[in-house]
């Protein structure tokens, strides 16, 4: 399970970058390294309680301030998308008529 859980992390790891759920997959290997690792549980735990506290500051939050981190977010995400296709280029099975570059 640790060669799994190790690949998977590592798959997340390199996933972070792109536009995709990067942090989503280092997770997962991290649960499944916690299936053989104290310190993996350790760190699955510390992350846990990080998102858990992060997202209930988000929800006492007003309307207002939830706003601004959702188009905060959205705008980073669609920076990282931009920034990806204008280096990767744009795959040849988006559509034409998708304005982006070619």
């Amino acid at each position: 399970m640790g060669v799994v859980g190790g690949l998977i992390v590592a798959v997340g790891l390199a996933a972070i970058p792109l536009p995709g759920p990067g942090w989503l997959i280092v997770i997962a290997g991290l649960f499944v390294l916690a299936t053989e690792f104290l310190w993996a549980e350790r760190l699955l735990e510390f992350t846990k309680k990080h998102v858990k506290r992060w997202t209930d500051w988000v929800t006492d939050q007003p309307v207002w301030v939830r706003l601004v981190i959702a188009v905060a977010t959205a705008a980073f995400v669609y920076g990282v998308v931009v920034v990806t296709l204008h280096v990767t280029g744009v795959p040849d099975w988006v559509p034409g008529w998708v304005p982006l570059w070619r």
